[in-house]
């Protein structure tokens, strides 16, 4: 390690450049803020290279031909199995083969300065970054550090897991080829949907899962119809069971799941998808009073509590640890930051209007990309009920919608609202079937707008589309 060079002063530096860091460079860049930023790995971060594009690029061939499958005149067409090495490649072109040029020059175009290295706080307004030649650099920020390390996925303490070299989401949305037998433990997001991509390209999948369900922050009825689809499809799934230890001789070769019961379950790979924990472990935390390792609280606008300086950005703040959320918390933090920058006096609590993150309260949306697919928006039923509303649960089953008939063959799905019986808005709002990832910006509109159910009627649905379920939830509200 070399010594520091001359420091570095800008008005702005971002820890991290995935899509979070990234936005909030682009907005402060527009602001006219000098800004640096920061990576110690791919510029474009985890949604780029190990998470949202890769696992989508591997998903979307394998929806595709389910619901070709459920087509008249393309049925037999796509009874064949997938080619593996043409989704593999797809995949790979997403992920621009694990190279960030791309990106490195969207970076330089807007006028950012990118570090690459391994950046720390070094006490207020201060960064230090250790370059891959051991070089170090420090930055001076005049108005604002703001921390987008992201999350990572976070490993169960179980005995011998440490060197049975376990898949996590990287691997699993990385791989250039097929395991012929995959153990996934965990029933969230990732886990369902890496289960049924890999499932579908040939590995024989068993989902593990400790709870009654798959998908519990959902409606209960999104995890029963996943599960139904994954069971069809060949996958085990197996409820309310633990793990004692994994063994695997010398990292390699085949991998035992040992439950707690005693039964062992042999593959050649196995997926955790247990969780997260944020990427804050070592990027000198303590050297502004805070916990290394811990989830950083922050107010509307994404500023560390008890700061005038340091935003957390994104997975870090733990709000909702989606990337299309934290790159709306990023917009919203970079105009923070510049309208502080310009004026003083701009307060640095209670943020209003365009400095607040309002919608990441009760108005996240986020969808599963598996067969059938899962949207959904604001509350579940039981988080409603929780938080103290009065609400109702307003059910149809989408199948029965033209647009769905018409959509695939024997179309089966479900669509719930959750209307708050006082003030007549929506809450909360899930769909399950084919295709409706497409629909949920619609709900998500209702949800955030608070569009009184007096107006959604006045929102006329195409004909014949699924879109046609929001009228039959309206009819059913009405009628019950």
């Amino acid at each position: 390690m070399t010594e520091a060079t001359d420091a570095m002063e800008y008005d702005v530096v971002v820890l991290g450049a995935g899509p979070v860091g990234e936005n909030v460079a682009d907005r402060t860049r527009a602001a006219g803020l000098s800004t640096a930023i920061v990576e110690s790995e791919l510029v474009g971060g985890e949604c780029s290279y190990w998470a949202c594009m890769p696992s989508k690029a591997l998903l979307r061939p394998v929806i595709a031909r389910a619901e070709a499958r459920r087509v008249a005149g393309l049925r037999q067409a796509a009874s064949g199995p997938l080619d593996v090495q043409a989704v593999l490649a797809h995949r790979n072109e997403f992920t621009s083969n694990w190279k960030d040029d791309g990106q490195v020059g969207w970076l330089t175009g807007i006028g950012a300065d990118l570090y690459r290295g391994h950046g720390r706080l070094d006490g207020k307004r201060r960064v230090v970054v250790t370059a891959p030649d051991g070089e170090l650099r420090v930055l001076n920020a005049r108005h604002a550090v703001a921390v987008c390390t992201g999350s990572r996925a976070l490993l169960p303490e179980l005995p011998g897991l440490a060197g049975a070299n376990p898949w996590t989401s990287r691997e699993a949305t990385a791989s250039q080829s097929v395991p012929g037998r995959l153990v996934v433990v965990g029933g969230g997001v990732v886990g369902v949907e890496m289960a049924t991509a890999w499932r579908a390209l040939g590995s024989e999948v068993t989902l593990l899962v400790r709870g009654t369900g798959v998908l519990p922050k959902m409606e209960p009825f999104a995890g029963e119809l996943v599960v139904e689809a994954l069971t069809e499809a060949g996958a085990t799934v197996r409820t309310g069971v633990s793990l004692a230890a994994v063994e695997r001789t010398g990292g390699t070769g085949p991998v035992t799941v040992v439950l707690t019961d005693g039964e062992r379950i042999e593959a050649d790979e196995v997926l955790f998808a247990t969780g997260r924990a944020p990427r804050t472990e070592d990027i000198g935390m303590e050297s502004v009073g805070l916990e290394p390792g811990s989830w950083l609280t922050v107010d509307d606008s994404c500023l560390v509590e008890g700061s005038d300086w340091l935003y957390a950005v994104g997975d870090v703040n733990r709000r909702a640890l989606l990337t299309h959320q934290g790159k709306y918390q990023a917009r919203i933090a970079g105009a923070a930051i510049a309208a502080r920058a310009e004026d003083s006096s701009v307060p640095v609590s209670a943020p209003w209007g365009p400095y607040a993150t309002t919608a990441d309260h009760a108005a996240v949306p986020q969808v599963v990309f598996t067969d059938p697919e899962v949207g959904a928006v604001g509350l579940s039923l039981a988080e409603a009920e929780r938080a103290g509303h009065r609400v109702r649960a307003v059910d149809y089953e989408i199948g029965n919608v033209s647009g769905a008939a018409l959509y695939v063959d024997g179309y089966h799905g479900r669509a719930r609202m959750v209307v708050d019986l006082e003030r007549e808005i929506l809450r909360g709002v899930t769909f399950v079937g084919p295709g409706v990832g497409e629909l949920l910006h619609s709900a998500t509109i209702a949800v955030a707008g608070e569009v009184p159910i007096s107006r959604l009627w006045h929102a006329v649905p195409s004909y014949p589309t699924i879109s046609e379920v929001w009228l039959r939830l309206l009819e059913t509200y009405r009628d019950e």
